[in-house]
């Protein structure tokens, strides 16, 4: 029989979940049930908190210490464009079938995912992380303003579009 864990330690555990669908204690025991948690309370906490992204599949962080689960769910670009599309959920779905967001989008609404997810991007000014966020418009498949995304690109380097640096606070991340 494996050691006990320590119950002071801080354990991390990062999932993809669908937003406000009950996650399977299947999925979850393996990972959950090693740190002394139940797999039910952890999956009805990660529920709760993916109530806004409901039928968006997202990341969330999990942390467990002193057996006390905490949820956060990790804001990706694909996510919030997504969620900024305001597509109704289809519950016919198919687990294998692909999803098509064909939907439009105005420039703000791309600005603002860049602005949320700054301090996650590997590019050092704004105008990367613009250009990034645009690259996930065209991998989900939606326009911006009308147009396709990579002929905004295109507009971001001929200098027809100016984009502000963006001088925000980092989220604060607790100490590990």
């Amino acid at each position: 029989m494996p050691p006990k864990p320590d119950a002071g330690k801080k354990s991390i555990i990062y999932m993809k979940v669908r937003g406000g669908k009950p996650v399977a204690p299947g999925a979850l025991a393996p990972k959950v049930g090693p740190l002394g948690m139940s797999p039910k309370q952890v999956g009805d906490r990660i529920m709760d908190s993916t109530t806004d992204f409901k039928g968006i599949r997202c990341v969330v962080k999990i942390s467990v210490q002193n057996r006390v689960a905490t949820v956060k769910v990790l804001p990706t670009a694909s996510t919030l464009l997504v969620k900024a599309l305001n597509e109704p959920v289809n519950p016919s779905h198919k687990k294998g079938d692909p999803i098509f967001h064909d939907g439009d989008l105005s420039f703000e609404d791309v600005l603002e995912v860049a602005r949320a997810v700054r301090y996650n991007s590997m590019s050092k000014s704004m105008t990367g992380t613009v250009k990034e966020v645009l690259g996930t418009c065209v991998s989900i498949g939606c326009t911006v303003n009308g147009e396709d995304a990579r002929d905004v690109q295109e507009s971001i380097d001929n200098n027809e579009i100016e984009i502000e640096e963006y001088e925000g606070v980092p989220p604060e991340e607790s100490s590990e």
